[in-house]
């Protein structure tokens, strides 16, 4: 099974402008979108409706055009959430997308940036916290591993993007933010890219359109394939996969052997 993950920007433009076929090249047996900014009524007919596969939409209802995510599983769900089940404020920018599936559990997340000021790092934060919380409840309470994905919108460490001293005191690479990942993995979920490809420098998901810094590879790897940990023995691989364009950022899959 492949789980692929990507941040499209806006998921008309993708669509609209021919990178929609990039992605499907990468062959999903699951799809996660972030950062759609559209209402699923909103999107071309073969956006809404993929032949073969079930389409789930969440978008955000603080205001039209923000966030949103979007999942396209080949089977069925048999359950999805698309809340965090805490607070309405974390519910209300269509960020989640749950879905419960036979083998496991996949979240699929638009994690909030902390940028605009102290006020949206704390909602971030808190974010990050109801959101550990919540996976941690249907852990324990279903026994099925977990698998989430998205924009997790931190790099954890230094080696996770290009200029790490400039960015000591900017969003995405604050010591608080990054105390979380620390404690996602110290709740025992593992980041799988950087498992399997320790110590590899100039991995990056994310550049900045207006700079060019694609073309020069000086990015962030903030896009995220977490498992926990009695997931890992069926982890077959995990990529980034550059060359896929359309966004600022570009794909991430997880490639699972479920019957191992």
């Amino acid at each position: 099974m492949r789980i692929v993950s990507w941040n499209v920007n806006g998921l008309r433009s993708v669509a609209r402008n021919g990178f929609w076929d990039g992605v499907w090249s990468l062959s999903p047996d699951i799809l996660c979108l972030q950062e759609i900014k559209a209402e699923a009524a909103q999107l071309p007919e073969e956006v809404q409706a993929v032949p073969g596969f079930t389409a789930i939409f969440e978008s955000s209802r603080a205001r039209k055009g923000y966030s949103g995510v979007a999942m396209y599983c080949r089977t069925a769900p048999l359950l999805v959430e698309t809340t965090l089940g805490s607070e309405e404020r974390f519910d209300i920018e269509g960020r989640v997308i749950v879905a419960h599936f036979e083998e496991f559990i996949l979240a699929n997340v638009y994690f909030p940036n902390g940028g605009q000021g102290p006020e949206r790092l704390a909602y971030k934060l808190d974010f990050y916290d109801a959101f550990l919380e919540r996976i941690e409840t249907l852990h324990r309470e279903t026994g099925k591993p977990i698998v989430f994905c998205g924009d997790v919108n931190t790099a954890h460490e230094a080696i996770d993007l290009a200029r790490p001293e400039a960015n000591e005191e900017n969003t995405g690479f604050l010591p608080e933010e990054r105390a979380w990942i620390d404690a996602v993995i110290a709740a025992g979920y593992a980041d799988v890219f950087r498992m399997r490809n320790d110590g590899k420098a100039g991995q990056y998901t994310y550049w900045d359109l207006k700079t060019a810094a694609r073309d020069r590879n000086v990015g962030w790897r903030i896009d995220y394939f977490f498992v926990s940990n009695d997931l890992l023995p069926k982890v077959r691989g995990a990529a980034i996969h550059p060359s896929v364009f359309g966004s600022d950022h570009c794909p991430i899959s997880l490639d699972l052997d479920l019957d191992r």
